[in-house]
Formats: structure tokens, sequence, C-alpha cells
């Protein structure tokens, strides 16, 4: 364990909702403010629909909700929904403490004594909620027997409230035919929003100081680095924060940065390689011993070995451009300032707008109107956005910066240091792991993040440079919204660039977006 080592009290990243590590953005609090005063009123029947992505805090937030509910409010929790109209109907009754003694065999009963106790609570001045988790596994002829429950009322309200909690299935689910009538009664729909790369490094440090951390060990671009393999969900940010965490301290290092927080996302998020062989590797092994041992015996030695190959003419220019690049291989820091120095100059940004320290950390905003973002891609991936950028260099004695000016089938261009050169791309994959970082423009009135539902400015914009790849398109007409055809034309621009096609505007979508603009430096075209 790693308490001991960070001075931590407990576990930071426990996968478990707990209402004491609850981090609440400006959406949460807006979301849960606008709940409350829903619940609380007087004039029920509301049909309240929250849905959100897997671990995107659903169950976190309505425990929240109920801790703040007023005395006046009873509540029966369903957890497991796949259950029949009248599995439905005893749970309901069960949670409330409603007497159904003797009445269980009919539904009609159960129902009756259910009224009585509604109207009951009426009467009382109570009101009664039901709150539904992973209601989209909610079967047809429950959604009906739910949709007879919020009949239940006096002449002046109805006596059932209900919130329905689930996936984005949920509202797939509400839509379709054989839900009848009940998708219409919904009377107020919320969504959970992953976080964006501001608010999971204020989610990680929130976290680390309620439990205890004096100091948070991940680097800017180690919580950077958090937030894009986490896809901004805060269960995914936890299991690799934990991760992370444990491999550090078992490392004894003071700082976890993105390449430790990388091969953290890797071995603890279902889907990576590392993952799988962690889990399941002895598993594996002992189905490759036994494919071995069926093999094997089957196979036959070859009766004479080829004699054994020179190196290529093409290996030959690898090792030769490793050697001359050895020979001019500089230092950390002057690599890094000359190749930002000469970005910057490509980009005509003088030194009144930033400096070159500055601009090398590469925040998510080096100054308004100049953006900047990292990660891991492909050359091929890189190539595509057309833009001088930094390859982050590696021969296993730190990173060195290096601005990729030109691609070609067979080279690619550089500058390193104060030195311009080409080398072979076989000698690149030799020295370069897919780490980049690029600087690009975009006016300051675009945020960081957008999505559907969104509107205004950065809207507009996005927009603009969508309408370049699409020149014969009618633009759009009235106030620039989010909706979801711009979300689908986002989705096939994100496709085309490599990027995780999820039809929300990121950084890594932003870069895409402002790289189909004219203005500003493009890679060489020259590079064979």
């Amino acid at each position: 364990m790693y308490l001991e080592y960070y001075s931590l009290r407990e576990q930071p990243f426990a996968p478990t909702p707990e209402p004491r590590y609850a981090f609440l953005t400006p959406r949460w609090r807006d979301l849960l403010t606008h709940l409350q005063h829903l619940l609380s009123g007087r004039g029920g029947g509301e049909l309240v629909e929250l849905t959100g992505e897997a671990g995107t805090g659903k169950t976190l937030l309505w425990r929240l909700l109920l801790a703040q509910l007023p005395e006046h409010v009873r509540v029966a929790c369903v957890l497991q929904p796949r259950l029949s109209p009248e599995e439905l109907i005893e749970t309901i009754c069960e949670q409330l403490g409603v007497d159904i003694a003797g009445r269980r065999d009919s539904s009609k009963a159960m129902t009756d004594a259910l009224s009585t106790y509604l109207l009951d609570a009426y009467a009382q001045g109570q009101r009664v909620l039901l709150v539904i988790d992973e209601a989209q596994d909610l079967p047809f002829p429950t959604l009906e027997q739910i949709r007879l429950l919020t009949n239940l009322e006096t002449p002046s309200q109805r006596l059932l409230q209900v919130i329905l909690i689930g996936q984005p299935a949920l509202r797939r689910l509400l839509a379709q035919p054989e839900a009848g009538q009940l998708g219409q009664r919904v009377t107020a729909r919320y969504q959970l929003q992953p976080l964006d790369v501001h608010e999971t490094a204020a989610y990680v440090r929130h976290r680390m100081m309620v439990a205890g951390a004096t100091r948070v060990p991940f680097t800017r671009l180690g919580l950077r680095a958090l937030h894009h393999h986490g896809r901004g969900v805060p269960r995914s940010i936890n299991l690799i924060a934990d991760r992370a965490l444990a491999a550090a301290a078992a490392d004894r290092a003071t700082e976890i940065g993105e390449r430790l927080v990388g091969r953290a996302a890797q071995e603890s998020l279902p889907g990576h390689l590392r993952y799988v062989l962690r889990r399941y590797g002895l598993w594996i092994a002992l189905a490759l011993l036994l494919a071995s041992a069926l093999w094997l015996p089957a196979m036959r030695e070859p009766e004479s070995a080829p004699p054994p190959l020179g190196p290529t003419a093409a290996e030959s220019d690898v090792e030769r451009a490793l050697a001359t690049l050895r020979a001019q291989w500089p230092d950390a820091r002057s690599s890094q300032l000359q190749a930002w120095s000469e970005l910057l100059a490509r980009w005509q940004v003088g030194s009144g707008d930033v400096g070159v320290e500055d601009a090398a950390r590469c925040d998510a905003v080096i100054f308004p109107g100049f953006d900047c973002v990292g990660g891991s891609a492909s050359l091929e991936q890189l190539q595509r956005f057309d833009r001088p950028l930094i390859l982050q260099l590696d021969r296993g004695d730190g990173a060195r910066d290096a601005v990729l000016l030109g691609v070609g089938r067979r080279q690619v261009r550089l500058r390193l240091g104060s030195r311009e050169l080409q080398l072979p791309r076989a000698a690149l994959d030799r020295i370069w792991h897919g780490r980049f970082l690029a600087p690009f423009r975009v006016p300051p009135e675009v945020p960081q993040v957008l999505r559907r539902g969104d509107a205004g400015a950065g809207v507009a914009w996005v927009q603009g440079q969508l309408a370049r790849l699409e020149p014969a398109a009618a633009p759009p007409r009235g106030p620039a919204y989010f909706d979801a055809a711009l979300e689908a034309r986002v989705r096939k621009l994100q496709t085309a660039y490599g990027i995780r096609a999820d039809g929300v505007v990121g950084p890594e979508t932003l870069f895409a977006l402002a790289a189909l603009g004219e203005d500003g430096p493009h890679l060489a075209r020259d590079v064979p």
C-alpha cells in the first residue's frame, strides 16, 4: 500500500462512491440545486430523467441528493431494476414499509395498499419519491407499471415522484414505441458530462487533500495525462490514479508524470493489453503452454538453414543517421529552448506575448488565442494536421525536444538544437515513441471544451471551421447551437484525424479544427 509513503489517512481513489470525497463542479452544483428545488416543492408528479456514462458519478449524485432532502420527503430506492411489474410494486412497498402481508399474490391488492399509503402521506403534508438506478435495464412491462403508478393522484396533484437514473441508453429506451407514454411524461431531463481537463486536475487535488495529503505528487503533465486516459470519467480517473500512486510508491518516486500515468492506464483500464495480461496472464500462459505442447511435435526441423544475411543498405542508412544524431545530441534544456524558439518564430509569436520557457510548459492556454495540446500519436496522424510541432525524442537519457518540419515517404525533416537535419523514418522510430506537443492559434472566445447543447461564439467558430470541409453546404441559420447534426460532423472530423470520435470538441479536436485554416506555418512538402 502507498498510504504510508504519501502520509495519507485513507485511500483517496477508492472505487466506491463516498459523499465525503464529492467534488462539486459548477455544473454539479447547478444540477443539485435544480433537483432539490424540483423535489422539495409542493406539487408532485414530476418524472425526472438523469443520465450519464458509466462512472460519471450518477450514484454519488443521488446519494448527495437524498442526504439533503427535507424531512417531509419519504424515499424508496430500487437498485436492481430487472424486475417484473409485480416485483417492482412489492419492492416499493417493502422500501416504504407498506403492510402487504397476505397481499403478495395479488398485484392489485399491493397497488391498492400502496395507493392508500400515498394518500395518507399526502394528507400529512409529506411527499413520496421513487428512485430507480440503472433504469436502462427496466423491462417494457415494468415501464408501463411505472406509468400506471404515476397515475395515482388527488384532484390537485399526483402522489408519486419518480427519478429514473441510468446510462444514455435510458433515453433511447424511453423513446421506443414499446415504452408507451412514459417517455412523454418526463418533465425534466439532466445529463452528467465528463470532467474537462481543468476540472480533472482540481478533482484529483481535492481527493488527495481529503485523504490527508500535504502535497499532490502528480505533475502538470501527469494530471493532463490522467484526463486524457480517463477521458474525464471519475471512475476511470480513480482507477488510473490509484494504480499510478501504487507504482510510484514502489519505485520510491516523488513525482508522477505522464509516462507513469500512461503505464498505469494500460494496467488498470479494461481493453488495454497490459490490463488483460495482468488480470488473465496466468490463464493465457497456461493456454500457450498447452498449445505449444500440441504444436511442437508436429513441427519438422528444416533440412538446412539459410546463411545469415548482412545488414541491408536501408539498415546501414539508419545506423549512419543515428550515429550522426548521437554526435549532435544536445542537452535537454538547450534542445527545449531552441525548439520552442523556432516554433514560436514560425507562429510569429513575439517575446511580448509569451516567454520561451513559459510557452514550453505547453499549458492548455499559453496565452489568450494561443493554445497547446500534448499527447501520443503516430507520425501518420500528426502528418494530417500539417503543422510544425514538437517531437519529444528519447534515447534513454531523457527527452529532447525537436521541431518536426516535414514528413516524406522515406524521411523526416527535424530541427534539433541549432541544426536542421533529415533522417530516415526508420531511424526516427528508434528514438521517438509517439510523444508530441503542439501549439496552435484559436480565437480567445473559444472554450477548452464544447459539446452538444452548448451555444455561442465558440460554437459559431466550430461551424465556420467545419464549413471549410464542405464549402457548398448552406451556412447555419439563427444562433450558433451545438446540435445533433453538428455533433455528427465533429465525429466525422475526429475520425479523419484519428481522434477518439466522441463528438466532444476538446483540445485535440480544437487542434484539428484550427489546422483546417490556411493561416500559420505548414509542414514542408519537399521531403523525400
